[in-house]
Order: C-alpha cells, then sequence, then structure tokens
C-alpha cells in the first residue's frame, strides 16, 4: 500500500437494488451490526439493473467529494455468485468495495498507485453467504471492518490482474469531435462522455454546432436560464461533462425515447 490510509468511519452505497424491496437496509443494518458508529451516505440505488458502465461513471463521479479513508460500496453484480471474484480496492485513498466485473475500473485505470484484494478471508463475511446476495454477506460486512480500520490485506490475497471494462471515450474525426450519450439524470438531463478538457479546443475556434439526432444547438451554455423557457440548450455540468438540457423542461421528453445511452453527439468547428 503507498501509504497508510485511516479509516474515515464513513461508508457509501451505490447499488441497483431500487427503493422498494428491503436489500439496501439489511446491507446497512450489517454494516451497523458490526460497526454502529459507522456513517452511511447513499450515493444511488437507482443504478438500471446489470447497468455496470452506468454505476461505474455516478461511484468515480461522486467518490472525490468525500473524505480520504471513505468506504465505497457498488453492488451492480450481475454475475452474482458465479466466476467473478469480490474485491477491495485502494485507490486515491479510498477504499472500493465490490464485485470484480470492471465497476471500479474507470477509477483504477486513471491512478498512478492500487493495490486490489481479493477478498477471501471468510472471517470478514457474515457465517452464512447466499450465492445471490454478496452486497449483504460478503461486500457489506467486509465494509463495515474496513471502516473500523481493519488493514485490507487481512482481507485476502493481493492481485494484480483486475476485471477490465471497456468504457465509451470521445474521439476525434476529422475537424469533429465524437462522443455518447452515458447516462441520463434524474431531471432528464442528457450527460455524454465530452469533458471540459476535450472540449476545449473547439471553444477556441470562430464557431460550433452540437448535433444529437435532428437537434443542433450553435452555442454552449452557461446556465439553463440561458435559453427561453422549453428549449433546448447545451452547457458543461457541474461535473465538467457535456449536457443537454431543456429549460424547466426534459431533455429526454423533448428528443424522445429514441435518443437513449449511447446515441452519438457531434461537436463540429466551424
Amino acid at each position: 500500500m503507498e501509504k497508510d490510509i485511516h479509516a474515515s468511519g464513513i461508508i457509501t452505497v451505490t447499488t441497483d437494488f431500487g427503493g422498494t424491496d428491503p436489500y439496501v437496509a439489511m446491507m446497512k443494518g450489517v454494516i451497523l451490526s458490526i460497526n454502529p458508529d459507522a456513517r452511511i451516505v447513499d450515493i444511488t440505488h437507482q443504478v438500471p439493473a446489470g447497468s455496470i458502465q452506468e454505476g461505474a461513471s455516478i461511484i468515480k463521479e461522486a467518490y472525490a467529494y468525500f473524505p480520504s479513508g471513505t468506504v465505497h460500496v457498488g453492488v451492480i453484480d450481475p454475475g452474482v455468485g458465479g466466476k467473478r471474484r469480490p474485491i477491495a480496492v485502494l485507490a486515491d485513498s479510498h477504499f472500493f468495495v465490490g464485485p470484480d466485473n470492471g465497476l471500479f475500473w474507470s477509477i483504477m485505470e486513471t491512478q498512478g498507485h492500487i493495490d486490489v484484494v481479493h477478498l477471501t478471508e471468510k472471517r470478514y463475511w457474515m457465517d452464512k453467504v447466499s450465492p445471490t446476495f454478496h452486497g449483504r454477506d460478503i461486500f457489506a460486512p467486509v465494509a463495515a471492518h474496513l471502516s473500523l480500520g481493519v488493514n485490507p490485506f487481512l482481507l485476502g490475497e493481493k492481485i494484480d490482474s483486475p476485471s477490465t471494462i471497456a468504457f465509451p471515450l470521445p474521439c476525434k474525426k476529422d475537424r469533429d469531435l465524437v462522443g455518447e450519450i452515458i447516462r441520463v439524470d434524474h431531471f432528464g438531463n442528457i450527460i455524454t462522455n465530452i469533458t471540459m478538457e476535450r472540449l476545449s479546443p473547439f471553444l477556441k475556434s470562430k464557431g460550433l454546432t452540437i448535433k444529437i439526432g435532428s437537434l443542433v444547438l450553435e452555442k454552449i451554455s452557461t446556465t439553463y436560464t440561458d435559453v427561453p423557457e422549453g428549449q433546448p440548450l447545451a452547457l458543461i455540468g457541474s461535473s465538467d461533462y457535456l449536457e443537454i438540457a431543456v429549460n424547466m423542461g426534459r431533455a429526454t421528453d423533448y428528443l424522445g425515447r429514441e435518443y437513449g445511452i449511447g446515441t452519438k453527439v457531434i461537436v463540429e468547428c466551424h
């Protein structure tokens, strides 16, 4: 481990469990049974079922706003009970606990040094482990022990071959920048994979055009109210990604359901 990470006592939880079943509460109950003083923060439980890529995007977007030593539990785990390994990742002075299915890969690949531990020490698990609920029986208790300061290398064997996952990246094509939709938020804003950093050279040109399907936008706005109510706009959101939005409306309704995740977004330079 590159340096000692002091546990903050905070545990975040991100899942695709939704809000109608008791699964999240069960995980929290396990955590609190081991560490009654744990501070548990829900990031979201509305990740589309099995969408590893979207869950990964949300965890990456949120984790850096928590103190170092925070434990981040991610359970988007369509392969639960199969061959994929349960892991703990130490990266950027944070702990990440969940399945080895690429969920934390976008964080790992940006860090100069990481440690990955294959969770094999069953004394840190629940006594009885269901093959269909590792979130409750493995990841929750491991997270609780980490939040108490347990050395992560006591949890299992260090490995150097975590599973990777291909995340879509914007690319330059002739004079254009081609990206795609990676997420739609609660407000119906369409979030692309085009970062401010990738967009910056285009902002120096005399003009640009943003195209998504039949929608054409001629500028990057600063706020949602830069256009009349009900009209679409493009802006850089709070996480530095290009978004398509509608002032006092939902971009998803404006464009239609056919414009979903994976739809191409083209930035043209004039």
